[in-house]
């Protein structure tokens, strides 16, 4: 019988917004019980990705979430934020992993391999599961943060750097969920 090795694909969802937290997922996939359909999550439709959340969460053998919010983004830069993001998301998994994939080219510091493949997310199923489960978890809290900051249209951008968010930034000014180290809200906060 050949020993299983436990290796988890790591995403993170959130680099580029203005506002929220990035989030990020780590997935132990089960070779045994493959889900058909996994793939980057940009290249997915929304309901599509919705559709894909429960399966992987019922047929991955672990999988964890791990985040950093904007005042940590704020003091570590965002690239820093993004790794201990992975590293709790990783951390935080019922499983150890004993290889672990990244998205991309930086991998944070983790007590077992690391590879960073570039477009992972493309290539590697664990990868593409990770992926969705943290732009699926963004998307629907900046969906909840639209209520509590209206007028914003987080529901619409997710707090990406559209027109509407900059001029709501202006008329409307700075929230907590803000990046403050962000440009355009360190230029609202000092008009």
């Amino acid at each position: 019988m050949i020993d299983t090795i436990y290796v988890a694909g790591v995403d993170e969802v959130g680099r580029g917004p203005l506002a929220g937290p990035v989030v990020t997922a780590a997935v132990i996939l089960d070779p045994q019980n493959p889900i058909l359909g996994l793939a980057d999550s940009k290249k997915l439709t929304e309901k599509r990705r919705e559709m894909l959340v429960p399966l992987i969460k019922q047929h991955a053998l672990a999988w964890a979430m791990g985040r950093a919010e904007p005042d940590e983004i704020d003091e570590l830069n965002i690239l820093q934020a993004s790794l201990l993001a992975m590293k709790r998301a990783v951390e935080a998994l019922s499983v150890v992993p004993e290889h672990v994939l990244v998205d991309g080219i930086h991998a944070p510091k983790l007590n077992c391999p690391v590879t960073t493949i570039i477009k992972g997310d493309q290539s590697e199923p664990a990868i593409a599961a990770a992926s969705i489960l943290a732009k699926v978890a963004r998307d629907q809290e900046m969906v909840a943060l639209d209520e509590v900051y209206p007028g914003y249209g987080f529901a619409q951008h997710k707090g990406y750097p559209t027109k509407q968010h900059q001029q709501a930034l202006l008329t409307l000014g700075v929230t907590d969920i803000h990046r403050r180290s962000f440009g355009p809200v360190r230029s609202a906060l000092s008009s």
